[in-house]
């Protein structure tokens, strides 16, 4: 006897893998506010390059030329930026791994000096 399927099946949830050389990230939040206290206009914000890999491609994740991991926080050049549009925000982007230009690293060994 075969088991029955519940007639509420939620659809599956969709995700997004990147494939090639590329990553998926969120980009930080452009900032309405400059370091000095200063609330800019709505229509003003200063252009955020900053973001959280939320998920690698195989292909870059065996390259040891990139030492990138899930959850870093990088910085990147939005010129080749191409926006996943699954959320309201739409912070979510994939951009080639040559974008990826720095990873912020915590020191956690209390460097030298």
């Amino acid at each position: 006897m075969a088991a029955k399927k519940p007639k509420n099946d939620l659809p599956a949830l969709e995700t997004v893998e990147p494939i090639g050389s590329r990553v998926l990230i969120r980009k930080d939040e452009d900032k309405k506010q400059t370091k000095t206290g200063i609330h800019l206009p709505d229509k003003i914000e200063i252009p955020t390059l900053t973001g959280r890999i939320v998920a690698i491609s195989a292909q870059v994740e065996r390259d040891e030329d990139y030492p990138i991991r899930q959850y870093d926080r990088i910085l990147f050049n939005p010129k080749h930026a191409i926006p996943v549009d699954l959320e309201g925000d739409n912070r979510l982007y994939v951009i080639p791994v040559e974008d990826v230009v720095a990873v912020f690293r915590r020191d956690g060994a209390g460097g030298g000096g």
